[in-house]
């Protein structure tokens, strides 16, 4: 399976596998949702801001179990368990173990979590 797009990254996070916490997310999955997350962060956000509306926060909720979702998911893809993104809660040092948790390469070959999703296993 080749590294998905933005499109399908986005696509897939947000309806195929919207709330799945099972199973492997490889990088790409990840990090394009990620960028998708932040924007959505940034533009609902500001118009919250800029209309004095702190309600309008609200309409982040539908992003934020996809991005948990995706984020256990890339995590078993390390061969790690979804509760280790509670390393992020550790002041300074947490969300930078976190990142690079995220950026490092999958486990070859398949785990306790599923089959590689890399085309060369």
């Amino acid at each position: 399976m080749p590294r998905m797009s933005f499109i399908e990254a986005s696509r897939t996070c947000l309806t195929t596998k919207y709330a799945t916490f099972s199973g492997r997310a490889r990088r790409s999955e990840y990090w394009w949702y990620s960028v998708l997350y932040v924007m959505a962060t940034a533009v609902i956000g500001g118009i919250s801001w800029a209309a004095e509306a702190p309600l309008l926060s609200v309409l982040l909720l539908p992003f934020i179990v996809p991005m948990l979702s995706v984020s256990v998911r890339r995590l078993h893809d390390t061969g790690r368990t979804g509760w280790r993104m509670l390393i992020a809660l550790i002041p300074v040092v947490g969300p930078v173990l976190y990142l690079v948790g995220m950026a490092v390469d999958s486990v070859p070959g398949a785990n306790q979590y599923g089959p590689s999703l890399k085309a060369d296993h």
